[in-house]
């Protein structure tokens, strides 16, 4: 049932989350240009208005249905949200959550019931006339049933909403988020729910409470100072003065979690923070004019109303300063686990909101394929530690000469010839949805594995004439294979090269990593939380004392140019159980930086390479190794 719920969370918030810039746009047109707003302009608020009837509710619902149905399906979401919106006076983002996935399924199902049933040449034709048929046919739908009725259900939830605030009962509401939180239920909750009715609500007056609700950063700020104060631990003690930073301005909530399931009892701090807050801010009226997300206090600021900051602030320093006082005796009074145990609890708990956890079994049961002619290296977003991974064994069996290709690609891109797909544990669903006529090995890292070595030697045995039986003896050649070819210049530069650092937290040198990717020109900021979520999902460290942080999948359009940058950590930064001694920050587009990864794992094959590469104090002798 929590993992069902997870699931459905994540599918609402996956539709928002990409448009956030959208609503933010909204939010400060609104903040400056009505009447009451900073700079009152007539004829700019006249924007804010078409925004929030036809753009929100239409790219909510075009992107449920490109989740859905692809392209296709987002076209067909866009259509058919026209009609919703025409079909009632309400605002419609609700409806385009519901109209939006639903469009996608609907040419999901037609176009699967017309495949291979399409006479050759007509596919144009057939393709073209399907959406706009079935896209009026659904607006008309829209039109009569699901804007009315989810009008309907936006007056019940805001009825619901409204007799909280008048019986002061919704700061009882803050009982329920911070546990919703911590089981990832966050964005589900602020962006599926808060958002629509605080958006009903900021028409009629201007701003709403609900944006406030769970955005509010000073619940998490509360239990990260007490840590960084009161906690016995070393590692957790050095760790939350960097988790505040990444916390409070950039926003990124679930950096927390890990000290709040260290000892869940800590869990009251935030509770009776959230309550707390909520409660100040409903005596004084207070609100936001938009959403604010991510939930750093630099969003939460800037949609506050015209002459309401000191207000707005007020309400999240009260909130950091209940979490503080309450989270504090407890860390003082109670033992906590290792912060490296929270961590990996909280990563298999985000995984299961995610639908991709993964069985405790780390092979798939039943032999490996007894023809192999493709095996596939997958991660989140295909970039780097597949890529990496996928480099290193291929040179491995290269000398076997059974002409197998290797190569990588994101864990939801698997090809539909792939024999056996390679992936790291909490992927393992995700893999198996993706490519269901793989065979599906399990990991712990891309370089050093146990299972790779099983592998390894099953395919040693095929070469040897044991085991079963071979692929075909001559093979189309892989490009993969090829000898990689010399880098560009400019993916790596003596400038994007730091030694000699002094050990950090992981998400330190995470931060430090992506920072300096943007520094460089390679990304855009926003690239940066992209790493540490991606970190958080699963663990980019790949072995040999290597880890390669990158963006998600998602992120990739915030890379502005091909770029990889190098940390040398001489003493080590601690990546759960094991230990980074070099850190390498990448960004790609496309293949590009695929070739340099080639050069990196063909250097760290070689251990007295590797070991130059840790101890080497000259950024042009470690640029020198990469040419």
């Amino acid at each position: 049932m929590k993992t069902a719920v997870q699931k459905f969370g994540k599918f609402l918030s996956a539709m928002v989350m990409p448009n956030i810039g959208a609503f933010i746009a909204w939010g400060l047109i609104t903040a400056l240009f009505i009447e009451k707003g900073w700079l009152p302009n007539p004829q700019l608020e006249t924007i804010q208005g078409p925004m929030l009837t036809y753009l929100l509710p239409i790219l909510i619902a075009y992107q449920g249905g490109k989740m859905v149905g692809g392209d296709r399906g987002a076209v067909m979401a866009a259509i058919a949200t026209v009609g919703v919106i025409c079909g009632t006076d309400a605002k419609m983002l609700i409806g385009g959550m519901l109209m939006g996935p639903f469009a996608g399924l609907v040419i999901k199902k037609f176009d699967k019931a017309v495949e291979g049933k399409i006479p050759a040449g007509f596919e144009m034709l057939v393709n073209n006339f399907s959406v706009g048929i079935i896209g009026m046919l659904l607006a008309i739908f829209g039109y009569y049933v699901i804007g009315p009725v989810m009008a309907a259900v936006l007056a019940f939830l805001s009825a619901g909403v409204e007799i909280l605030i008048s019986h002061k009962l919704l700061p009882l509401v803050g009982i329920f988020i911070e546990p919703a939180k911590v089981l990832f239920l966050n964005n589900a909750i602020n962006h599926g729910i808060f958002t629509p009715i605080g958006t009903e609500q900021s028409i009629e007056a201007g701003k709403s409470i609900m944006y406030m609700i769970e955005a509010n950063p000073g619940p998490g700020l509360g239990v990260l100072l007490a840590y960084w104060l009161f906690s016995k631990d070393k590692t957790t003690k050095s760790s939350a003065p960097g988790a505040i930073i990444i916390h409070f301005l950039g926003g990124i909530h679930e950096i927390y979690f890990p000290y709040v399931l260290m000892n869940p009892v800590v869990l009251i701090a935030p509770i009776c923070a959230s309550v707390a807050a909520i409660l100040f801010y409903s005596i004084t009226g207070a609100g936001l004019v938009g959403p604010s997300s991510p939930g750093s206090i630099i969003a939460f600021m800037a949609v506050s109303p015209k002459g309401e900051q000191f207000i707005v602030l007020a309400g999240v320093l009260i909130a950091a300063v209940v979490s503080f006082l309450v989270a504090s005796p407890i860390i003082k009074m109670s033992g906590a686990k290792n912060l490296d145990e929270a961590t990996s609890q909280m990563q298999s708990m985000k995984a299961e909101a995610k639908g991709t956890a993964a069985p405790s079994a780390s092979v798939n049961t039943g032999a490996i394929p007894g023809v192999v002619k493709k095996i596939v290296f997958s991660c989140d977003a295909g970039m780097g530690s597949s890529a990496m991974g996928a480099t290193k064994f291929r040179n491995r069996i290269k000398h076997l000469n059974l002409g197998i290709t290797v190569i990588n690609t994101s864990v939801d891109n698997v090809p539909a010839d792939a024999d056996i797909v390679v992936c790291q544990e909490v992927l393992q669903e995700r893999a198996r949805a993706s490519g269901p006529q793989a065979h599906i090995i399990t990991i712990g890292n891309f370089l050093a594995d146990p299972n790779l070595d099983a592998l390894y030697k099953t395919l040693e045995d095929r070469a040897n004439g044991g085991g079963a039986v071979p692929a075909p003896a001559a093979p189309e050649p892989a490009p993969a294979a090829e000898p990689a070819k010399a880098a560009k210049s400019d993916v790596i530069i003596k400038e994007g090269i730091k030694t000699g650092l002094a050990s950090v937290t992981k998400e330190e040198a995470i931060q430090a990593a992506g920072e300096l990717l943007h520094k460089l020109g390679y990304v855009n900021e926003s690239y940066i939380p992209a790493m540490q979520e991606r970190e958080r999902t699963v663990s980019t460290y790949m072995g040999l004392g290597v880890a390669i942080p990158h963006g998600t999948a998602e992120a990739k359009g915030e890379v502005k140019k091909t770029g990889i940058v190098m940390l040398q950590y001489p003493d080590g930064v601690s990546f759960g159980e094991e230990k980074a001694y070099l850190v390498f920050g990448i960004a790609g587009i496309g293949d590009e930086h695929l070739d340099l990864l080639a050069k990196i794992g063909g250097i760290i094959e070689e251990e007295a390479q590797l070991e130059k590469l840790k101890t080497v104090t000259s950024p042009e002798e470690v640029l020198a190794m990469f040419q």
